[in-house]
Formats: C-alpha cells, structure tokens, sequence
C-alpha cells in the first residue's frame, strides 16, 4: 500500500489592505471583515467619531452614503454608516453598537454634514439619540406617533374589525332584496330544473 502524497494545503487568504490600515490605528479595538468587495470595522461606541474622522481624512471617504440602524434585542442596537472613497473606489461599512438600555451616540455632522437627515431617521425609528444634533427631531412619522416602528419590540396596532355595512350579494342583506336571476346555458328551456 504506497502512501498518496498530501495535497498542499490552500494558502490563506491575504488581509484586505484597509483591514491592516485600520488594526494599526485602532490596535484592538477594531474589527475587520472583508464584505462584497468592501471592509466592514467594527469599533467601540467611543470611537464613534474617531473611526469616522479617519476613514474621511486618511482613507479618502469623502462621500457619505447613508447611516441607519439595526435592533440586536440583547445586544443592543448596531448603528452602521456607509461611506466610499471617490479617489481610491473603495467602500467601508464603519460600525459599532449601543446598549438597549441607553442608546446614544455623539452626531456624526462635525463629520459628515449628511448625517444629519439620516441620524434623524435612525432617532425616529430607534429611539437612537444623537447627542450634540443641531435638529434631532422626528422626521418622517405623523405627529402624536407613540413608539420606534423599527424596533423588534414594537407592537403594530391592529385595526379594529368592522361589518361591511353593504350587503356582500343581491338578496343577503335581509332586507327582501331579490337574488341574481341564474342564467341557463344555451338551449336549455326555462321551465326545465329545479325553480328557485
């Protein structure tokens, strides 16, 4: 029985490029996964500002995609940002999370002036607050509405059920109106069958 050599293993894959930029700024308190052709980072809630900051002035994402929120129940909430570099075409997905119990957050405008519209969003849907917003007031719900619609706890109201109040057919609303005369296919004379 001869041995069959060992296939070689698969070297790993190298480290996305902005994922070393990132770890040798923040050290351990970034994380880093290769997503769909971009970086997602993870940081902590007070680093916030500093990650976007950095990502803007030494990574080139001057562009400001969008900034919303996720509800993780227990976790808290994940506050995420979107951001892209013109210049170098490459995307970030800038995060980090913040307890249920008190979710807040610094406002990202000094940064990015279109955070206002989204982080205004994201305070009306989660309850997220943005401290230091120059206008954190709801934005898209009617006025008096009570709650965070995007919140996994958020209970929807349910209409109350009502009778329609029309009859659904000629001769069901009790009130002697005639049924629908039944039409006889072709050729069968009409005094033929049952008479209803």
């Amino acid at each position: 029985m001869t041995d069959e050599p060992e296939e070689p293993a698969e070297p790993p894959e190298p480290p996305h490029p902005l994922a070393v930029v990132w770890t040798d700024r923040f050290a351990d308190d970034v994380t880093t996964e290769a997503t769909h052709g971009g970086l997602s980072v993870g940081v902590p809630a007070d680093r916030w500002i500093d990650a976007l900051t950095f990502a803007r002035d030494e990574l080139s994402c001057g562009f400001f995609d969008w900034l919303t929120g996720v509800d993780e129940m227990e976790e808290g909430f994940a506050v995420v940002a979107h951001v892209y570099s013109l210049q170098e075409r490459h995307h970030l997905l800038v995060r980090t999370r913040v307890p249920r119990a008190y979710p807040a957050l610094p406002t990202a405008t000094g940064v990015y002036r279109g955070a206002a519209w989204h982080e205004r969003e994201t305070f009306e849907m989660f309850g997220i607050e943005f401290e230091g917003h120059p206008h954190l007031v709801p934005l898209l719900l009617p006025d008096g509405f009570e709650g965070n619609p995007l919140r996994k706890d958020f209970v929807l109201a349910s209409r109350v059920a009502k009778a329609w109040p029309g009859a659904k057919e000629p001769g069901e609303s009790g009130h002697g109106a005639p049924s629908r005369r039944r039409v006889r296919p072709p050729g069968v004379p009409d005094d033929w069958g049952p008479h209803a």
